[in-house]
């Protein structure tokens, strides 16, 4: 037996003991090693369908653990041989696939309390490079990320539920996953179910088919910590929300933690039953904000960090990472994916990562970031909403109540454009650059110590990019 080959025959005994006999008969078992190379592991696998599975739900914990005994995968391939023996499947597991079942890196199996028997908890796998010691904090997300800590240290329950929402790449999974790692490490004994909206339904789906809702009831309603992942997903799904409705009112009345995370606040949820919004409404809502150019900067840095310790020969020129926190400002995702394509292709020609090659390797991304915000655009923004028309902040008045936006302006149009400062200040009149730099630093000074200003900067700044 070969090294790669040996290290997958531990990976399945790892796979075994975190996701449960069954998941793994039924997902694992059935695939056959091929091979491991170049960042690729490959897998024979008997169905489309079960490699599809596997990929969703259990390939970023395989791929972990293969770096873990030393082969860089950094993704899974799946080649259908329909000579492999499919699953073994009973009536019960085969109409509805089983969600995956335990924390990442946890090496022992969860269960339920006496009286259950064998039956595990359906927890979903965590990602083991979501917690909290990898979370940059910044002002958009600093309320989250403290209350999510709050949550996870246990004790005295002081807000219930906790309800997390904002848009895509934000860090509402991560938090998640951050709060049953720590609840994990700290609390081993306390039964942490974590599990997407979506596997919510199929269990309950599930129960009802096989005519086991004494079943799910109980194995739902006797954890220590409920944590459900894009609620939205429940909405104008009746007998769901009627089920969630019902297990939630039995987790509060027992003073157990509920934390739940949605694309959307409670209220602004179409199809979700009232009853349901007024309970989510409960605890503490909070609102992971679009992230700031500080904030972007941060998890880059420690983003660039962590791969020139993966990749030492690589080198980052100056005002690569400022460059892209000012110019990729959708979500964490793509800013991430965005600086893993810079190093992939810097290892693969072997150069700096520097401008030229940002431009040359990220163009599609700066084009969308490009069309996606003008400066034009931002004039006509900040004049709305500060109730003046555009040609006030082109004009050369210096009264307060249009000096000030004009700069607020100015400041928007150097972080959210690509715009050079003299051709920011032509935009505004044909001002001098001075101009412009000035306004940058005097709204940044104000930022800190103006919350109206900050606050003002912060809504066109979420409008601009919406």
């Amino acid at each position: 037996m070969d090294v790669v080959t040996d290290c997958w025959t531990q990976i399945r005994e790892r796979l075994q003991s975190e996701i449960g006999r069954d998941n793994f008969r039924t997902w694992i078992e059935p695939l056959s090693f091929i091979s491991c190379a170049q960042g690729v592991g490959r897998f024979a696998t008997p169905t489309s369908f079960n490699g599809t599975w596997v990929e969703r739900h259990y390939a970023d914990r395989i791929s972990s653990l293969f770096r873990e005994g030393g082969f860089q995968v950094s993704r899974l391939e799946f080649v259908v041989d329909s000579s492999l023996p499919p699953a073994e499947t009973s009536e019960r597991t085969a109409p509805v696939p089983p969600p995956a079942k335990t924390a990442a890196a946890a090496s022992e199996s969860v269960g339920l309390p006496g009286g259950l028997g064998d039956v595990d908890l359906p927890t979903s796998p965590l990602d083991g490079r979501f917690t909290f010691d990898n979370f940059v904090v910044g002002k958009p997300n600093e309320l989250a990320h403290a209350a999510a800590r709050r949550v996870s240290e246990g004790g005295a329950v002081t807000f219930n539920p906790l309800f997390l929402y904002g848009g895509v790449g934000l860090g509402k999974t991560h938090l998640m996953h951050a709060i049953a790692w720590e609840v994990r490490l700290t609390r081993p004994e306390a039964r942490v179910l974590y599990l997407s909206a979506e596997q919510f339904m199929y269990r309950f789906v599930s129960a009802l088919r096989f005519k086991d809702m004494h079943g799910f009831k109980e194995m739902f309603r006797s954890v220590d910590m409920l944590m459900v992942d894009d609620v939205q997903f429940i909405a104008g799904k009746d007998s769901t929300q009627d089920e969630f409705f019902h297990t939630f009112n039995a987790l509060i009345d027992q003073q157990k933690q509920i934390v739940i995370s949605a694309d959307r606040a409670p209220g602004e949820i179409d199809g979700l039953e009232d009853r349901i919004k007024s309970r989510l409404q409960w605890g503490l809502v909070v609102d992971l904000h679009p992230t700031d150019y500080e904030l972007r900067l941060g998890i880059l840095q420690a983003k660039a960090e962590a791969q020139l310790e993966q990749n030492p020969g690589i080198t980052i020129g100056p005002g690569v990472i400022e460059f892209l926190a000012h110019r990729i400002s959708s979500n964490v995702r793509v800013l991430e994916g965005a600086l893993t394509r810079l190093f992939a292709f810097a290892s693969l020609v072997g150069r700096e990562i520097n401008l030229d090659m940002v431009q040359e390797c990220l163009a599609d991304l700066l084009r969308h970031s490009e069309r996606k915000v003008t400066v034009d655009e931002i004039i006509r923004k900040v004049a709305d909403h500060y109730n003046l028309r555009m040609s006030d902040l082109l004009s050369a008045r210096r009264a307060r109540n249009v000096a000030r936006p004009r700069q607020v302006a100015m400041y928007l149009s150097k972080t959210l454009t690509s715009r050079s400062l003299p051709e920011i200040g032509r935009k505004f009149g044909g001002r001098d650059h001075t101009t412009v730099i000035h306004a940058v630093k005097k709204i940044e000074e104000l930022k800190a110590t103006d919350s109206q200003i900050a606050e003002d900067v912060e809504i066109l700044r979420r409008m601009l990019e919406a």
